[in-house]
């Protein structure tokens, strides 16, 4: 489906994984989003990241807001696929499966953290390197080299990318032919919960889509992202759905038999 000329897929935790695990497999390049309700604003006025959104294999609905918007066009999506939880549960696949997984990006190590708390919790996961990197577009030739370096030349099944919403995107659709990888995946901060730099939300407030209130609470600096995901998209939800319901409603008289007449 789309919301705000953006798709998204409606898929579940269970079968995102068992699509990317299709993917490794086939041996080609792919790329997964996780689009919240803050990219969706963003890609109201930034048509490149619009399309980079659009033309990715797999776009997975992160963020309540998205799951309660869908509601509104008529075709529910019937779960959030959190991209921290998501990371888990491919790094848990990944262990199973014998995958290669690489992390880029993460400040102040905390990449190089989440990959020792999940070697310990999934014994068996290759994770054949990690390096933070720099996500401008200037620094790319020297971030590529590194990994490279880093990863000993090997192909890397899932590449987890967490330069934060939009660079991410960027910077796989840049370098999408230069690296030898099966799976990209930007991931936002998902390096910073499981590592444990920053706290998540409770359980309770993630299922009800109160996320936001906990990380303005946490994090008060970013009040202006948080502002954009639950007041400016659920007003550009609103206005669209409504628009696209009154082009729908027939005229009046319209639609009645010749017979009626």
């Amino acid at each position: 489906m789309r919301i705000l000329d953006v798709k998204v897929d409606n898929v579940t935790m269970r079968e995102t994984v068992n699509l990317v695990k299709s993917m490794v497999a086939d041996g080609t390049k792919h790329y997964v989003v996780t689009p919240n309700a803050e990219f969706l604003v963003d890609a109201q006025k930034d048509q490149e990241f619009k399309k980079i959104i659009n033309q990715a294999d797999l776009s997975v609905p992160d963020g309540m807001g998205v799951v309660y918007a869908s509601k509104f066009y008529g075709d529910p999506l019937r779960e959030r696929v959190a991209g921290t939880d998501l990371v888990e549960v491919l790094c848990k696949k990944a262990a199973e499966e014998g995958w290669s997984v690489f992390f880029l990006g993460g400040l102040y190590g905390v990449g190089e953290q989440a990959a020792e708390i999940l070697r310990k919790k999934y014994p068996g996961l290759n994770i054949c390197g990690f390096y933070e990197g720099k996500r401008e577009e200037a620094h790319d030739a020297q971030t590529l080299s590194s990994i490279k370096k880093v990863s000993k030349g090997q192909r890397i099944d899932i590449l987890l990318v967490a330069y934060g919403h939009n660079y991410q995107e960027r910077w796989i659709a840049r370098n999408f032919q230069k690296l030898d990888f099966n799976v990209a995946l930007g991931i936002g901060g998902a390096f910073d919960f499981i590592s444990g730099y920053i706290s998540r939300a409770p359980l309770w407030m993630r299922r009800i889509g109160l996320e936001w209130l906990f990380r303005l609470l946490k994090q008060p600096w970013r009040w202006r992202r948080i502002f954009k995901a639950v007041v400016v998209f659920p007003f550009l939800v609103v206005k669209e759905s409504s628009s696209s319901l009154f082009e729908r409603r027939p005229e009046h008289g319209e639609g009645r038999s010749e017979k009626s007449k």
